[in-house]
This record gives structure tokens, sequence and C-alpha cells, in this order.
């Protein structure tokens, strides 16, 4: 299994931990991946709100950039970790093999660059590729650190299945479900796991969006979930990072580690946290302190 990796802007800045965790865990794997040559952004969020057109092209400069490197690597499915990437160009995708004029516009502004697109690239996402390329019993049979006892809040956001993905359920997402399984942890019955965290409104209009993202971390406390795993670095830092202003804020305490889904896995795999980047972590998440502490000092290695 071979896969052309694009990591977006957020998994070079302040999604850094969750980049460094998916590498280490493919590795651990043994899957092989291969950075997207001279990548750019994908146009998400603000941009696309300025000019789709311009955003579609953006995205369709890296679905071009990727055949190219398909051509020289046989690699044709481009793993993309981020929601907002994901997303955006599974989107861009959508609309140029849908519309003539937009497509027209697009195949215009590649052949100005001497590039083109023919359709030969397969965007995935990595609980995608988890499950159903490398499949969860491959998984289990590389854990050398059981998490059995651990409960874990498996939270997807809003943008990973919704409206594109067809890898999972949109309405009721299992795959992270299955490799929190598959590591011989539980995970807790979480009606809320597709409900926005509140997005870049903890940014703009912080009552609303740290209120949302409060409403995320109460209901997984109060499920018992020991920790929240998710797999967008914008989820990640909204549930993580203003967790303090939220104690303040709702006069409560809110004390709940968020990590990456990746982390947890590279945990189980016996991966150090250095690789895993867990000193970047805001709530520390000591492993072999919560395993001991949630099996009774007694948790079960291989």
């Amino acid at each position: 299994m071979s896969y052309i990796y694009y990591p977006g802007c957020s998994l070079k800045g302040t999604g850094r931990a969750y980049e460094e965790s998916l590498l280490a865990v493919l590795k651990a794997l043994e899957v092989d991946i291969r950075e997207l040559d001279d990548w750019n952004c994908c146009g998400a969020t603000s941009y696309m709100s300025v000019s789709e057109l311009k955003a579609f092209a953006l995205c369709a400069r890296n679905f071009a950039l990727a055949e190219q490197q398909a051509k020289e690597t046989g690699m044709t499915d481009l793993i993309v970790p981020c929601a907002a990437c994901y997303l955006g160009l599974n989107k861009a995708k959508r609309y140029l093999d849908q519309y003539p004029d937009t497509r027209r516009k697009i195949d215009e502004a590649l052949a100005t660059a001497n590039l083109a697109y023919r359709n030969h690239i397969r965007i995935r996402h990595p609980l995608d590729v988890l499950v159903n390329d490398i499949g969860t019993e491959r998984i289990t049979a590389a854990v050398k650190c059981s998490l059995e006892g651990l409960k874990v809040a498996c939270y997807y956001g809003c943008q990973i299945i919704r409206p594109y993905a067809e890898f999972d359920d949109q309405e009721n997402p299992t795959t992270m479900n299955q490799i929190v399984w598959a590591l011989g942890a539980k995970t807790v019955d979480w009606p809320l796991k597709t409900r926005c965290c509140g997005g870049s409104l903890t940014g703009t209009v912080q009552d609303v969006g740290q209120r949302l993202s409060y409403i995320l971390l109460r209901e997984a406390t109060l499920r018992g979930a020991d920790v929240i795993i998710t797999a967008c670095p914008l989820c990640q830092f909204n549930l993580e990072c203003y967790q303090s202003d939220m104690s303040r804020r709702f006069k409560t305490s809110i004390d709940i580690p968020v990590l990456y889904f990746t982390q947890l896995i590279g945990i189980a795999l016996g991966v150090s946290s250095r690789q895993l980047a867990m000193q970047r972590l805001f709530v520390p998440f000591d492993a072999k302190a919560k395993l001991d502490q949630v099996a009774g000092g007694q948790h079960v290695t291989s």
C-alpha cells in the first residue's frame, strides 16, 4: 500500500502534532507514504467565501501535481488528514466532475501553468485508509500496549463525513470507533460526535464558539470519557486550548485531554511520546498513568 500525502497548511502549523503522529503511525504499520511535491493551500474556509472558483483552482493544481507524481510512483490515492482540506478538495472534485463551465475555466487556468487534471486521483481520509485498506485486524496485531479499560469519546466533527464522504455513515460514523475497539479500549455512547465545535467562532464570537465547545466537553465528561480523540486540527484546538477559559466562564471544572486519533493509535503501537508529539498538548495525557489507573495498576503490554 502506497499513498501520496497532502498535509495542508494546518498540519505544518498548529496541527503539527497531527502530522507527526500520523506519519509515525503509518511508519509503524509499514505503510509507504510520500508528501505531495510543491503542494499549495486548498483554499478552505475564508478563501472559499471570497472566490469559490479560485479556491477550486487551488485544489485543481494539487490534483494535477498529484497526477504528475502518480506517473512516477504509481500512487493514485491522495491521503488528506485535515477535515477542512478533505472537505474542500472533495467539494472541488465534485464540482469539476459535475459542472462543465467550471471545469472549462479551471482547465484553462491550469493550462497557463502547463498543468492538467485528468480525474485519476482519489481523495482518501486516514480513517478510510486505516479501516478499509490496512484493516482493524492488522492494527490489533500491531498493538504492543493494550488500551483495555480506557473510555474514549470519538469526536468526528461536522466536516469529515458530510456531505461528500462515502467511507462512513454520515449520521452515525463508526470508523474511529472501530479503530479504538481494535486497540482494546471502549468508546462512550456520545450522540454529539458530529456536532459542530464552534469552528472559527472561538476567535470571532467567543461567547458562542466557546459555548458550543463547552457543551461537547461537558457531555463527554458526564458520559465518563477519559479522553476525547478527533481528526480535525481546528476541533482539537477548540476543545483543548480554551478549557481554562470555559471553566471560568461556565463556573465548572473542565479538564479532559483531547488527542488526535493518531496519537492514541501510536500509544497502543508503542510509538514514543516524542514521535507522537505528546509534548505539544496543552492538556497533558500520561498514557501509562491513566492505563494504570483504569486497570488498577495492571494494564496489559505485549
